[in-house]
């Protein structure tokens, strides 16, 4: 008989006896808890539980909805993901001109590194159209001088994708509430510097300009507030003073842009991150738990 597991994951301001709490509940339903991970980070409770649930008593239904009453009642929240029947989330890509980001993206999603969908490709220029379409993915575009319109475009074709998620690939436009708003938490951006350091335009002249040695750049979510969302992945390269060009630097950043957009991408598929105060986490994660007891897809 196949093992049916499950993650209960739990986040919320930290207090006493919340492991007990719940594995007391679940050692009711005849439910075994396999392994468990946890963290306190800012006051914030964080716990990732791996459940086998074949014996329970109680319906899959019937666990969740006691899970909730328990987390309304400790002010937490719980989820429950059944991981024999999770989907995979759906993955939408806007993009401007520049290829390296999207294909990096392809690249690692052929190689199966990302667990979940690219669905869909949205641009604001025509030229990567043959990029998306060659790997299979519909491509679609809008020119973004009527930004309004634009946007609303962009709002539309990645509902019609049904997009979980939306990942800005050198994609040169500022969003606003109109995008930012539906997806909230759920887009993720490459800068190219290490923020807080040059935000805004052109980052990688000004790194030079500055005679920095040590630049780099940034994944990040985003928000209202222009490239000052919560910081997911940074990486570094270096500046050889006097020796590189602004184009030497240009290209050293390309080679790591993709990368560094790409591994942000998978820690929020791998549902390894978490924002708390404005700070992202790395969470006891489900992939880890189910990699230890041989689960992984």
């Amino acid at each position: 008989m196949n093992r049916v597991l499950a993650i209960v994951s739990v986040l919320g301001r930290d207090q006493k006896g919340v492991v007990a709490r719940i594995s007391t509940y679940l050692a009711d339903q005849d439910i075994n808890i396999e392994d468990i991970e946890q963290r306190v980070v800012r006051g914030q409770f964080l716990m990732d539980m791996l459940v086998d649930i074949t014996g329970a008593t109680v319906s899959l239904d019937e666990l969740v909805v006691g899970l909730l009453a328990i987390g309304r009642e400790i002010d937490m929240e719980i989820r429950v993901t059944l991981h024999n029947k999770r989907e995979r989330p759906k993955v939408g890509v806007l993009v401007s001109k520049e290829s390296h980001c999207l294909e990096q993206l392809i690249t690692d999603h052929r190689a199966g590194l990302l667990h979940g969908d690219l669905v869909t490709v949205v641009g604001n220029h025509e030229d990567l159209r043959p990029v998306a379409e060659s790997a299979g993915i519909p491509f679609a575009w809008r020119p973004s001088e009527d930004k309004d319109a634009h946007e609303a475009f962009v709002v539309e074709e990645l509902g019609r994708a049904g997009a979980d998620v939306v990942v800005l690939a050198r994609y040169m436009q500022i969003l606003t509430p109109t995008v930012v708003g539906p997806y909230a938490g759920r887009i993720i951006n490459i800068h190219p510097s290490l923020l807080p350091y040059f935000p805004g335009a052109n980052p990688y002249r000004r790194a030079w300009e500055d005679g920095v040695r040590v630049t780099g750049c940034t994944a990040h979510f985003v928000t209202e507030e222009l490239d000052a969302g919560p910081i997911i992945l940074q990486d570094v390269f270096h500046i050889e003073v006097g020796v590189d060009s602004v184009e030497d630097v240009r290209r050293k950043g390309r080679a790591l842009e993709g990368v560094v957009l790409s591994r942000a991408l998978q820690l929020y598929l791998n549902n390894e991150v978490v924002v708390i105060n404005g700070k992202v986490v790395f969470k006891p994660g489900m992939r880890t738990l189910l990699r230890d007891f041989g689960e992984t897809e």
